[in-house]
């Protein structure tokens, strides 16, 4: 029984005992509040700002447009975005548009574009197009097509959140800041900016025009509902929609391609591939795919090999030949 007692107290001990003296070892040590000098902070977005006396404030979220440098001091970005960054910000512009253009295509479903239907389609590429040159305009620095930006670095930079430190679990240190500044924040006012400009532009360019109102309403309002679908998603998954959207692009583009083919009435493979390029609707709409691949494709390759890179947008026809090549051996006829 005594043996049994002390084979007890021993594993408490080792238990409780060694989990305390090493959270005891373990601790963060850092300064507290305001400090003279440069002092380094918990986390990896905590930092200190620089006070008018020259001290430095406590661990917190840097300003909108700093970020803490390695010495935990909140300094000024002044990074240019890379080629990929305005990738990303380009295909963020282009989802609106392709939204507008594929309901306005839904109503207007004829094989030559009438006078109304290129009145919206137009409508809808000086909408995007305004709204994005705007945003330009009212980011910094100000006034400028040039946008001063925080380098992304890892995943993590866009849900800092996440991340808000609690150093010795004696609190939370709230250190949620714009670490990707101004590609979060920008697609926001991009896409609000998007229902201002579809709003004014669409109750006033058929007055200019001196043409009648669309008597289907079904674009408009279908923005009504994508573009704070877009906003919502856009807030959550920003961060994965970075790093993932090229692969996104292709895929989207080649399934949309193939669900474009397959609404054709006659699947031969002869009548699939002369109505590409009689029928002036199917071939724009063919080209904007393979427009979206080729976006991903550099999106994916960044052009960093130059001319060997540039020869894979070669590949873009491939899935819309492949479809037309092997309908015939799809048609649900053969089944039977």
């Amino acid at each position: 029984m005594f043996l049994k007692i002390l084979f007890v107290h021993l594993l408490i001990y080792a238990v409780f005992g060694s989990g305390s003296a090493f959270k005891e070892s373990k601790s963060f040590h850092y300064e507290k509040g305001v400090v003279s000098a440069e002092s380094h902070c918990p986390g990896h977005y905590c930092g200190r700002t620089k006070l008018e006396n020259g001290s430095y404030s406590a661990c917190g979220a840097c300003e909108r447009g700093l970020r803490r440098n390695n010495r935990s001091t909140c300094e000024e970005c002044n990074d240019q975005p890379e080629f990929y960054d305005a990738l990303y910000l380009g295909f963020m512009g282009l989802l609106p548009l392709t939204l507008h253009l594929r309901y306005i295509d839904l109503v207007t479903y004829l094989s030559t574009f009438t006078k109304k239907a290129l009145i919206q389609y137009a409508s809808a590429i000086l909408e995007v197009t305004v709204a994005a040159v705007i945003t330009l305009l009212v980011t910094e620095p100000y006034g400028s097509f040039n946008i001063r930006s925080c380098r992304v670095r890892r995943l993590a930079d866009w849900y800092p959140l996440l991340y808000n430190p609690n150093p010795n679990y004696e609190g939370v240190l709230h250190c949620t800041q714009e670490a990707v500044y101004p590609l979060y924040s920008m697609v926001f006012v991009f896409y609000t900016l998007c229902l201002l400009a579809m709003v004014v532009m669409r109750a006033i360019l058929p007055s200019i025009l001196r043409v009648a109102r669309p008597e289907n309403e079904v674009p408009f309002n279908a923005a009504l509902y994508f573009l704070p679908a877009l906003i919502v998603i856009h807030a959550v998954g920003a961060g994965l929609i970075y790093y993932s959207f090229p692969y996104m692009v292709i895929i989207l583009s080649v399934i949309s391609s193939a669900a474009h083919f397959a609404f054709q009435l006659d699947q031969s493979m002869y009548r699939l591939l002369v109505g590409c390029v009689r029928d002036f609707r199917n071939l724009i709409i063919l080209l904007g795919h393979w427009g979206l691949h080729a976006y991903g494709i550099i999106a994916i390759t960044q052009l960093t090999e130059g001319v060997l890179h540039a020869s894979y947008c070669a590949l873009v026809p491939l899935p819309a030949l492949f479809y037309i090549l092997t309908s015939r051996f799809t048609d649900p006829a053969n089944i039977s």
